[in-house]
């Protein structure tokens, strides 16, 4: 309160101003009356219409100058157009050439790469057709590798593929069965049809009746000896008394040890009648011999009024030709080649020798599967004398032989010492048979 006092002594007092409705009414309307007289004033007087003037012409020149700004980006860019549409043009033109260049190197290419050919299979197709390596290494024969047929390793030798497919049409076949072997343990099988005739031999004679064709040496002119070293049966037959390494070396003479083959039944060594006496009579009626040499196998199942087909290959002798003189069938195709039987249809499949371990694993388990597909339901697969190292039956061919689900009806093992003891090699034979569901 005090300081509300000395404040109120500070303030100057002021005169009181007094004004009736009239003149307060009169106050407001010359307030009005002016205010609208300067506001008219200054929209007509030059100063005003100077301002105007110039804020106009600055907008138009804005504008103006805006629109040759457009107008020059609108030139710049249909410039760049044209440029580009010309770089088209230059890129278009580059592509042809480019196209035109990669057509004629491809037109040129000796060799498609086999493994772009399978790149973008799934892991059980690559299985099947890749190539695999020989697990015992390099031969004279089929290298270090071998595939699976297709026919598509036709396309990994195209030279070899091309030298083949050239010949005369309608002339004759070049002589060049040797050579078309190679093709197919490469890959290239099967070989495709040629137009041409193969040569026929010279003086060929009827064949010998069966049964005495069986056991009895063909004549030599049923044969064309150009691609073996042997040029005649003769020489065949006693070739095993000569110094170096054959194919089946005693397996054309009749009358030495083929003359006994499957007539006994003693460890490893089981008899045919043996064999044929695990189903009931008559039940084994057709058959195939996988790898079967000379074809006793089928000659002593042919006995037994049992129909054997024999597949065989031609190394260093005529194999197929003999077994077909014997009066037997004989098939010309490598164990890469799918079993061409159907499915459920043959009462046996025998293989001696030929299905054991230099056979990458991964390959004979496909073979094996192959055997059981064409088995009918109770057919019996005889594996006579399988080879392989001791530490691999259990670790490796035992797992892989429950694994297909056969029926061990006959199982022998011993030892194979032929290449010497040191090196733990065993022989296996046994009976397998197909289950009945």
């Amino acid at each position: 309160m005090a300081n509300q006092g000395i404040f109120k002594d500070y303030i100057p007092k002021v005169p009181s101003l007094k004004m009736n409705q009239s003149q307060l009414m009169l106050v407001i309307l010359m307030l009005i009356m002016v205010t609208n007289i300067l506001t008219l004033y200054t929209f007509i007087s030059p100063q005003a219409n100077l301002l105007y003037s110039i804020s106009r012409s600055s907008k138009f020149s804005t504008w103006e100058s805006e629109l040759n700004s457009t107008r020059d980006e609108v030139i710049l860019k249909d410039l760049q157009i044209d440029d580009l549409r010309n770089e088209l043009k230059s890129a278009k033109s580059l592509i042809e050439n480019l196209q035109l260049h990669l057509n004629m190197a491809v037109k040129k290419s000796l060799e498609v790469r086999y493994d772009d050919l399978i790149d973008d299979l799934n892991d059980e197709a690559k299985r099947a057709a890749k190539a695999h390596q020989l697990p015992l290494g390099n031969t004279p024969k089929m290298g270090k590798e071998i595939l699976f047929s297709y026919g598509a390793g036709c396309l990994k030798y195209k030279q070899e593929f091309k030298k083949y497919m050239s010949y005369q049409v309608g002339g004759e076949c070049p002589m060049d069965d040797h050579f078309a072997q190679t093709l197919m343990l490469i890959g290239c099988e099967p070989l495709p049809r040629r137009r041409c005739y193969p040569k026929s031999p010279v003086n060929y004679v009827e064949p010998t009746p069966i049964p005495k064709s069986l056991w009895s040496t063909p004549s030599d002119t049923t044969v064309i000896w150009d691609p073996y070293p042997c040029k005649n049966y003769t020489c065949l037959t006693q070739r095993w008394h000569y110094p170096g390494t054959y194919d089946c070396s005693d397996c054309f003479d009749l009358g030495g040890k083929e003359s006994h083959r499957w007539t006994y039944d003693k460890d490893l060594d089981f008899g045919i009648n043996e064999v044929l006496g695990l189903k009931p009579p008559g039940t084994i009626r057709i058959g195939l011999d996988i790898g079967g040499g000379s074809g006793t196998f089928a000659a002593r199942l042919m006995e037994k009024n049992v129909t054997i087909i024999t597949t065989s290959m031609n190394f260093d002798a005529p194999f197929n030709s003999f077994i077909a003189s014997r009066g037997l069938l004989s098939m010309h195709i490598t164990i890469s080649h799918r079993l061409p039987f159907f499915e459920n249809t043959l009462d046996i499949v025998h293989s001696m020798h030929v299905l054991s371990h230099w056979i990458p694993d991964i390959m004979l388990e496909f073979i094996l599967y192959d055997v059981y597909r064409i088995l009918r339901p109770g057919g019996l697969f005889w594996l006579d004398h399988f080879f392989c190292f001791g530490s691999q039956l259990n670790a490796t061919y035992g797992p892989m032989f429950e694994r297909l689900g056969f029926k061990i009806l006959r199982w022998d093992t011993g030892r194979k010492l032929d290449r010497g003891i040191d090196r733990d090699e065993v022989y296996l034979s046994v009976v397998f048979e197909k289950p009945m569901s």
